[in-house]
């Protein structure tokens, strides 16, 4: 039940008929978890308790920076140098009295996701790095939570659902993590600093129906914004039926190639390798459903299967190790490195979307 002072907080929810009485009574019962309380959390935050979401967490381990304040709107210069989480659940309260607040001043890590992410219904990714994107989405998987998705880059944004009534997954839109140091963040080429402001709005956008049930949710469905001509896209994308998420990953930053030794890693063309292709053994490490769309042969053996299988691969022929983006390869090689040390091995540079055809 509302009060008189939330049905007066909450008049213009209240006289929509779309959301009336009983919407805003589902969305003081509904718990949103935001991770991050950066660029795009700000606004998610701000929005989301504007709007009277009864429970919302905000976990965030960074401290507020002076250069933050071109675009994270919840702060001010007299909180530079102070923890994001707390200085924004401060500034929200005052914004409404209604709203609880659960703050973490700590990472997200494999240890901490699931039993974090179980206490909620929805979740929203702030993240800025692809570790952190894999292992949310991945503990939303397993928790069985809908996930709302941004990103930024310079004046583009995107925004989708993933996760949603067992819906397509961030890993069934990106398989591979890019390579390190290919995208870099906002930090290293800048972000137009209105930028998260729309994006986080339209994933706070996102929350709103999802909890009172109106409009179409973006399941499936991936928006891009242009903010220099204002163009959007919406592009469909299917769920990878062959794709199963069964445990966290030991390692994300592992995964998304952060801290792999390149310099221990010999790489090989694509063209190297086609032009002496008799020369070369084979092993590609991508998924069924990635092998049986395309291949150039050899054995195939998917990643999280190879530590299991890796003595079934015989081979006199240097071993060339391949995936789609080259990222999967290499930590394919660190695993044989370890247990195989009979084999020569080398890495397809830049993976099959490199190979000629």
């Amino acid at each position: 039940m509302l009060s008189n002072e939330e049905k007066q907080q909450y008049n213009r929810h209240l006289i929509l008929d779309e959301i009336g009485t009983q919407g805003q009574e589902k969305l003081k019962a509904a718990k949103v978890l935001v991770i991050g309380a950066g660029g795009l959390g700000c606004p998610v935050l701000q929005y989301l308790t504007a709007a009277g979401v009864g429970t919302i967490g905000v976990i965030d381990n960074d401290v507020v920076d002076q250069s933050n304040l071109q675009r994270q709107i919840l702060y001010t210069i007299d909180d530079i140098g102070k923890p994001k989480a707390e200085v924004a659940v401060a500034r929200l309260s005052k914004l409404n009295p209604f709203v609880f607040f659960k703050t973490y001043v700590e990472k997200l890590d494999i240890d901490n996701a699931i039993d974090t992410i179980e206490s909620y219904d929805i979740v929203v990714d702030g993240s800025d790095n692809f570790p952190t994107r894999y292992l949310v989405n991945d503990a939303c998987v397993l928790a069985d939570k809908p996930l709302v998705f941004g990103s930024i880059f310079k004046f583009q944004g995107q925004v989708t659902v993933f996760n949603y009534k067992g819906g397509p997954t961030y890993r069934c839109l990106f398989p591979d993590p890019p390579a390190p140091d290919t995208v870099p963040n906002c930090s290293a080429i800048g972000v137009l600093g209105v930028l998260p402001g729309i994006i986080g709005s339209l994933q706070a956008n996102e929350v709103i129906k999802m909890i009172t049930g109106i409009g179409q949710v973006l399941d499936g469905k991936l928006m891009y914004m242009d903010t220099l001509t204002m163009e959007q896209q919406i592009v469909n994308f299917q769920k990878n039926e062959e794709l199963t998420i069964a445990v966290l990953a030991t390692d994300y930053d592992f995964f998304c190639g952060i801290g792999i030794q390149d310099t221990n890693i010999v790489e090989i063309s694509a063209e190297a390798l086609e032009k002496d292709r008799e020369q070369y053994e084979v092993l590609d490490v991508r998924t069924v459903a990635e092998f049986e769309q395309f291949n150039i042969g050899g054995i195939h053996i998917p990643l999280d299967e190879l530590s299991a299988r890796i003595k079934t691969i015989i081979t006199t022929k240097p071993l060339v190790v391949c995936c789609q983006t080259g990222i999967r390869s290499k930590r394919a090689i660190e695993i044989l490195s370890e247990e195989r040390d009979d084999l020569e091995v080398l890495n397809l540079r830049s993976g099959l979307l490199a190979y000629p055809g």
